[in-house]
């Protein structure tokens, strides 16, 4: 049998995007955003590609249908804010879109502001460059 000895792979994910995901952001990337799941230009038209693998709602809460985009784009704002692509500012930018979207979607509004509120407080460990993860082998 031939194969490679080792498989190089990133773990803390729990979702991966099945089709491309379009969203316009009032985001200014420090220049194009160009990589492999995820493209923004200059005037915030963002593409989150199929394939791009995010992790949902972190803490005490669960998924449901209605926090799945919105997490989505939070946490791809996030990961961002940790590459270095945006400005730590828009921190505040992707809680709020967390938010907004969740309620679009047709989350409780109270469970919406409690959301906002616990990653306004705590998500800010998660916008730092050591939280991206980090490859991995096996074996």
């Amino acid at each position: 049998m031939e194969r490679d000895k080792h498989l190089y792979f990133k773990s803390g994910y729990k979702y991966q995007t099945a089709r491309d995901y379009r969203i316009k952001l009032e985001v200014i990337p420090y220049q194009p955003v160009c990589l492999p799941f995820i493209s923004m230009d200059m005037t915030g038209d963002t593409v989150i590609r199929m394939g791009y693998a995010w992790d949902g709602a972190s803490g005490p809460t669960i998924d449901t249908r209605n926090t799945m985009i919105g997490s989505l784009v939070h946490d791809m704002l996030y990961q961002l804010i940790r590459l270095g692509l945006i400005d730590p500012k828009y921190k505040e930018y992707a809680d709020r879109m967390l938010k907004e979207i969740c309620i679009e979607d047709g989350m409780n509004t109270i469970r919406a502001a409690v959301w906002c509120q616990a990653v306004k407080m705590f998500g800010g460990p998660s916008c730092k460059p050591d939280a991206e993860p980090r490859e991995e082998i096996a074996p």
